[in-house]
């Protein structure tokens, strides 16, 4: 026998679990846990869906768009003299105000620095008719760029906590208990995705995005701004990115870290995709599944297989269906 072959024969435990007793036992707190987790991906998963359904273009930097917004709403607590520690006592007027203005800040950086994305990044590109594979590469490289610029002016580290909201019980579903921070992160996803959907479907600027979409050349000869609507497709992705961004930091407040971004916005790439790239629809569906399917995943198969189970989906889902779940795309939306 191979002496190096001696530590893998040893073992006595499965390398994977399978506890369907878990699951069952688990499955109504994966399902609230899941919904709040996926509000946040289905956020986020909107702004690559819109840039996409524009330009064709997976910004991969949506997610460093994400993370600077976590840190403006870091800087934001911070800055009202709120510190790592005890959670403050403040009267509902106040949580609101607090949350309401570290929400806005949050938004407009996260906004302003789609908008620069797109203005340093990609408008240089297509003005020189770049071929699709020198924006991906691009992207990519636009999201080191940001991510190590963070990472020199805020460190290594995580920043400390700052919590303005305990998480409180509110009521149980199924023996499920259901807090207020859950509610608040269902109930933010889904009113932010009407608004979104109201925006494209509804506004005369959300007309120009899909007649962008569709056909950009048709559009532009019909007296639609074509640099205009793209650079309001970002914003409003950046807007978007900036709300999940709070949202994401009351949920798990240590998450404002250089890197935070990473797999969270592959998360979002993968809900998006898995609803149907280009579908603002999907994007929510997307991003509820893929919060579901995880916590599942975690409790049947064990928590180190919580992120290869949402992966492992989407490539199911790919085989069988390639357009995602509801494969419409933005420019087809309807009118």
């Amino acid at each position: 026998m191979y002496p190096a072959m001696t530590p893998f024969l040893a073992q006595s435990e499965p390398w994977i679990s399978f506890d369907v007793a878990g699951l069952a036992e688990q499955f109504w707190n994966n399902t609230v846990d899941g919904l709040a987790q996926g509000g946040i991906y289905a956020l986020v998963a909107l702004g690559y869906t819109l840039v996409y359904g524009v330009l064709k273009l997976i910004n991969f930097a949506h997610s460093e768009v994400f993370v600077v917004g976590a840190f403006a709403t870091w800087l934001t607590f911070y800055g009202l003299g709120f510190r790592s520690g005890a959670t403050p006592d403040l009267s509902i007027v106040e949580l609101i105000l607090f949350l309401g203005l570290a929400c806005l800040a949050a938004m407009a950086v996260s906004g302003g620095t789609a908008v620069l994305l797109e203005r340093v990044a990609y408008r240089p590109l297509r003005k020189r008719n770049a071929p699709r594979l020198v924006f991906l590469i691009t992207a990519i490289g636009a999201s080191f760029a940001i991510q190590q610029t963070l990472r020199l002016i805020f460190g290594l580290n995580q920043q400390p906590q700052i919590r303005l909201l305990q998480p409180e019980p509110l009521f149980r579903i199924f023996g499920a208990t259901v807090t207020n921070i859950h509610v608040i992160l269902v109930v933010a996803a889904v009113v932010l995705w009407f608004v979104a959907d109201y925006f494209v479907n509804r506004t005369r600027l959300g007309r120009g995005i899909r007649a962008v979409a569709q056909d950009p050349d048709t559009a532009t000869l019909m007296g639609v701004n074509k640099e205009r609507v793209i650079v309001i497709t970002f914003l409003v992705g950046g807007l978007l990115a900036g709300a999940a961004a709070l949202f994401y930091m009351m949920r798990i407040p240590q998450g404002a870290i250089y890197n935070g971004g990473f797999l969270l916005g592959i998360k979002a790439f993968t809900a998006a995709v898995l609803g149907g790239i280009g579908n603002l629809r999907g994007a929510l569906l997307g991003g509820l599944l893929l919060g579901l399917v995880e916590n599942y995943g975690q409790s049947l198969f064990g928590g180190e297989w919580k992120d290869i189970v949402a992966f492992v989906v989407l490539i199911v889902v790919l085989m069988f269906r390639p357009t995602g779940i509801l494969g419409e795309s933005l420019g087809k939306a309807r009118v």
